[in-house]
């Protein structure tokens, strides 16, 4: 493998580079290539036309020319809309593989497998069962050596209009004609395009921004992130956001989708939790039985990726006693686990053709068109409210939810 690696040094901004690039493939006589924007966002219409302008991008009945790019994809919906512009200028849509590592994961592919191959789901997976979504992505770390890139970016841009609405669509879309590309793509850009548009005030009413302050993080004194290395020290920057939104559909009206991410919280943990609504019945209502929590499905992406359904069992006993049970599968023990990014999957993809989970341009643009009401309403009321580290956000995220009479899964259950 060693003896096949090369390399070409240059600046990506001078025309001379491209032209090195284009001799060195031709000196291998590879006729396929893949191009992995890793530079900062700023640069990917740059790079991306001196690839045009240097041939660089076109393909030939036997050889073929794609280009993979890194996230954030774009900073708002203007900024993403322009990208895009400028991306199909100089290649066509089915040489873009705008990538996102969450969908390389296996848990996260299974939501598709699990929905679609089990009659059972379909029954149920409406707002006539389903009284809610929670997607929570929590992250125990801080901003480490990215306070620069983070003073930029925060936590709504780095991870909503991606990762999170990428969750959303394999929760909540319809059921795709076929397992291809096109038709998964397409059911996923139209449920992201069904997220109903706040007003600057509901935007206000139906968000909260924190930021993470010094705390003890697994019995160690944590900074806070103003102290953190490249960040400003009266920075006004999220590190954690939760929002309500609402998906406008046939199947979906009337049930929140309420999302999270933060850093610095107490666990590491990205779940989907679908919250099914209570039994129509009080049946127990004259026993010692407590209040019935609600029953969930919980689909584990990280750390222990994995599915299960909690419910309720009678206690063995003379006496009528409940007590929640957990039934599931982890995946470690039903298969054999090689440790993966996700990206590795998505990279095979790309160079295999298949663009299922890559996000296709009118994906993107909804899912900054749903975010851009919270970025207007934040940029006329900046503040954030701090959260001690290793604390689950601050209080008023929680209040998001009590005001509906609902609560955040615990993180550590």
């Amino acid at each position: 493998m060693a003896e096949r690696i090369s390399y070409v040094q240059g600046d990506f901004l001078d025309d001379s580079t491209y032209q090195d690039i284009a001799s060195k493939i031709e000196c291998t006589g590879a006729k396929n290539a893949v191009f992995y924007l890793a530079t900062a966002p700023r640069f990917f219409s740059e790079v991306a036309q001196r690839l045009g302008s240097s041939g660089l991008l076109q393909e030939t009945d036997d050889g073929f020319r794609r280009v993979i790019i890194e996230k954030p994809f774009g900073s708002d919906l203007a900024s993403a809309v322009a990208l895009n512009g400028c991306l199909l200028k100089v290649m066509s849509e089915k040489q873009i593989y705008r990538i996102d590592h969450y969908l390389g994961k296996e848990t996260v592919q299974n939501i598709l497998v699990s929905r679609f191959s089990n009659g059972l789901f379909e029954s149920f997976w409406n707002n006539h069962y389903i009284d809610h979504v929670q997607i929570t992505a929590a992250e125990t770390v801080g901003v480490e050596t990215r306070g620069s890139f983070y003073e930029h970016t925060g936590a709504l841009r780095d991870m909503v209009p991606n990762h999170l609405f990428q969750l959303l669509a394999m929760v909540a879309m319809e059921p795709p004609a076929a397992f291809g590309a096109d038709a998964v793509r397409g059911e996923k850009a139209k449920v992201v395009g069904a997220i109903r548009p706040w007003s600057k005030e509901e935007a206000l009413a139906n968000s909260i921004r924190g930021q993470y302050a010094q705390g003890t993080m697994g019995g160690k004194e944590v900074v806070g992130y103003r102290q953190e290395d490249r960040v400003e020290p009266d920075s006004t920057t999220e590190t954690y956001v939760a929002l309500k939104v609402m998906v406008d559909n046939w199947r979906w009206v009337g049930v929140p989708f309420y999302l999270r991410t933060g850093k610095r919280m107490s666990a590491r943990s990205t779940e989907i939790a679908i919250c099914f609504k209570p039994a129509p019945y009080a049946q127990f209502r004259d026993t010692e039985v407590d209040r019935l929590k609600p029953n969930y499905l919980r689909i584990q992406i990280q750390p222990n990726e994995g599915m299960w359904f909690d419910l309720f069992a009678k206690r063995p006993g003379p006496t009528l006693e409940m007590e929640d049970i957990a039934l599931g599968f982890a995946y470690k023990d039903f298969f054999e686990m090689q440790p993966s990014t996700g990206y590795e999957t998505l990279i095979y993809d790309c160079l295999t053709g298949d663009q299922t989970l890559f996000q296709r341009a009118d994906n993107i643009e909804n899912g900054w068109r749903a975010v851009q009401p919270f970025l207007d309403a934040w940029a006329s009321q900046p503040e954030v409210q701090l959260y001690e580290a290793g604390k689950n956000g601050p209080d008023a995220g929680d209040e998001l939810l009590s005001r509906d009479g609902r609560e955040w899964r615990d993180l550590n259950v």
